[in-house]
C-alpha cells in the first residue's frame, strides 16, 4: 500500500547529507520508502498533508531511559545526603527486594516507551535503574518489555542489564562497589538467552544486543566472557564507562587496569562496542589527543560514543569536546539517558556546550549534532537503512509541528525546532511504516491513566529510598523540597459584637 505524507518542509538525503527540501513529499510502501521530492507522478492509497510542519527521519536514542526517572531525584543532591541514594552495606548483605511487582515493572516500561515514542524517537536502546530491583534485570523482565515495545511499535535493541557489583555506601560513610559473582554469570547467562528469543521473534523491529551495567560493576571474567560471546554472535555491546574519575580507582583495585587497558585486555574493544558519555577525556589535553592517546585508541577500535548532552550537564559533566571527538574520526551518536527522553534539548544543551568549550559560536554546529541523531545512531547499530529519508531506506519518520504562535517565525526549520522547541511537538511518528504516534496520541494507550499509574509507581520508589540509605532517613530529608510545604491555617471570622 502506497502512503504519501507532505509537509511545508522534509529533510531528505542527496546520498551524502540531509538536504532540505521545501513543500516536500514522501512516499513508501510497506516498510520501504520509494520516493522523497516533489510531485510524485504514482498512485497511492493514503496521503495527508501535514502543512507547516517538518517531517524528518526517526531520531536513535541509544541511551533511552526505559525506567520512570530518577535524575530529578539525585542530580542536585547535597553532598550530606547524596550517600544515602546508594545502598547500604547492610541492604546490600541482608536485606535486598524487589521494589515493584514484575505486572508494575510492566507499567513502568510501558511508560517509559511511550514517553520515547510521544518524543519522536523511532529507534532505541534501553538503559533503566537498578537500584530499585532485588539486583539487576532479568530474562522474563526483558520479554516482557519486548512485548511492550512491539505493541507500541518501537524499534528496540534490548537485552537485560546485568552486572557483578554494586555501588554501596559503607557504615562508616565510604563508598565500596560489592560483588557477588554469581548473580554477575547467571546475568549473563540471562542476555545470552534473550539474544535467542528476540532472534525467535522473527520480528525486525526487535534486536538483542549485550547491555552491561556500568564497567566498575562488572569482574574482569565477566567483561572477558560477555566480549566472547559478542564475537561470536557479532553482536552489539554498549558499556557505561569513562564517566567517572572513580572508575579508575575502583579497577585499579579490583583489576590492577584502567578502563582502556581493560577494554583492550578483556577483549572488548574487539566487539561492536558502544560506550556512552566519555566525559573524563579531555580531548582538549595534548596527550588525550596525540597518536596513541584515548581518541586515536577509540577511532582505531571503532567504538561509537553514545553523547548524552543534557543528561551530563544535569549532573555537572560535559564531552570535551564533541568536535574533537568527531575531528578523532569517531563515531558520535544520541543518548537521553534521562527524562524528558528528548532529543531536540539534548542537541540544543550540547551545541551550546561544545561554544563553551571551544570558545567559538561556530563550534557545536547543529547539522553534526543532527547527523549524530540519526546518521551517527545508524552507523553505531550497523544499519546503512536507517537515520535518512531516501528510497530504499526504512520508513522511520518523525513529523514534528512549527506552526503553533509558540513555536515563533521560521528561520531555518531545524534551527527553528532545536532553539525555540522541544520534541513535544511531534505530531505523528512511522517505523517501519507503520503509524506509531498519530496526532499527538498513541493508538490504544490510555495516557491519562498511564500517567497516573506511573505517578503512583514513582512515589513508591521514592519512598523505598529510605529502607536502603544507611541512616534510614525519610524521602523528604533524601530529597527535600525546594520550598518548605506551607502548614494549612484555617482562618475563622468572628463578627464584631
Amino acid at each position: 500500500m502506497y502512503k504519501k505524507i507532505s509537509a511545508r518542509y522534509v529533510l531528505g538525503s542527496d546520498g551524502t547529507q540531509h538536504t532540505l527540501i521545501e513543500d516536500g513529499e514522501v512516499v513508501f510502501d510497506g516498510d520501504s520508502i520509494v520516493f522523497v521530492g516533489r510531485n510524485y507522478a504514482g498512485p497511492v492509497d493514503e496521503e495527508r498533508d501535514y502543512g507547516q510542519s517538518l517531517v524528518m527521519p526517526g531520531l536513535i536514542d541509544l541511551d533511552a531511559l526505559a525506567d520512570i526517572d530518577h535524575l530529578i531525584l539525585d542530580s542536585w543532591s547535597s553532598p550530606e545526603v547524596a550517600a544515602g541514594h546508594l545502598w547500604s552495606d547492610d541492604y546490600f548483605a541482608n536485606r535486598r527486594r524487589d521494589v515493584f511487582t514484575p505486572p508494575e515493572r510492566s507499567v513502568v516500561r510501558k511508560f517509559a516507551l511511550a514517553q520515547l515514542a510521544l518524543h519522536g524517537i523511532t529507534t532505541y536502546m534501553p538503559i533503566a535503574s537498578e537500584i530499585h530491583s532485588s539486583w539487576a534485570e532479568g530474562y522474563d523482565e526483558l520479554v516482557d518489555m519486548a512485548e511492550t515495545s512491539r505493541r507500541i511499535g518501537l524499534r528496540g535493541y534490548l537485552g537485560p542489564a546485568y552486572r557483578s557489583g554494586v555501588h554501596v555506601t559503607t557504615a562508616t560513610g565510604d563508598r565500596a562497589v560489592h560483588f557477588d559473582e554469581a548473580l554477575g554469570l547467571a546475568g549473563l547467562r540471562d542476555a545470552e538467552r534473550f539474544m535467542d528469543h528476540a532472534a525467535g521473534l522473527e520480528d525486525p523491529l526487535i534486536t538483542g544486543a549485550f547491555l552491561p551495567c556500568r564497567i566498575e560493576t562488572l569482574s574482569e571474567d565477566l567483561m572477558r566472557e560477555t566480549a566472547r560471546i559478542a564475537r561470536e554472535r557479532d553482536a552489539l555491546v554498549r558499556l557505561h564507562c569513562l564517566q567517572s574519575p572513580l572508575e579508575d580507582e575502583f579497577l585499579q583495585r579490583s583489576a590492577g587496569r584502567g578502563v582502556l587497558e581493560l577494554l583492550d585486555f578483556t577483549g572488548l574493544f574487539g566487539t561492536r562496542l558502544l560506550i556512552p558519555h566519555a566525559v573524563v577525556i579531555d580531548g582538549a589535553d595534548a596527550v588525550a589527543s596525540a597518536p596513541g592517546g584515548p581518541l586515536e585508541t577509540l577511532a582505531r577500535h571503532g567504538v561509537s560514543i553514545v553523547h548524552c548532552p543534557m543528561t551530563s550537564f544535569r549532573y555537572q559533566k560535559q564531552l570535551v569536546s564533541f568536535d574533537r571527538f568527531r575531528t578523532a574520526g569517531i563515531n558520535l551518536c544520541l543518548g537521553t539517558d534521562s527524562f524528558p527522553p528528548d532529543l531536540v534539548r539534548g542537541m540544543d544543551v550540547g551545541m551550546h556546550l561544545t561554544r563553551m568549550i571551544e570558545g567559538r559560536p561556530d563550534a557545536g554546529a547543529l547539522a553534526d549534532y543532527f547527523n549524530a541523531a540519526t546518521l551517527g545512531g545508524a552507523r553505531a547499530l550497523g544499519r546503512a537503512d536507517l537515520g535518512r529519508l531516501a528510497p530504499g531506506m526504512q520508513a522511520d519518520i518523525t513529523v514534528v509541528s512549527l506552526g503553533h504562535f509558540g513555536d515563533g517565525v521560521v528561520e531555518d526549520p531545524l534551527r527553528t525546532l532545536v532553539l525555540n522547541g522541544t520534541a513535544r511537538q511531534v505530531t505523528d511518528t512511522f517505523v517501519a511504516g507503520r503509524p506509531v504516534v498519530v496526532d499527538g496520541a498513541l493508538p490504544g494507550i490510555d495516557l491519562d491513566a498511564l500517567r497516573v499509574e506511573g505517578q503512583r509507581l514513582f512515589d513508591r520508589m521514592r519512598a523505598a529510598y529510605s529502607g536502603r540509605d544507611v541512616q534510614f532517613r525519610e524521602p523528604d530529608v533524601l530529597f527535600p523540597p525546594t520550598y518548605p510545604h506551607a502548614e494549612v491555617a484555617v482562618a475563622v471570622a468572628v463578627n464584631d459584637r
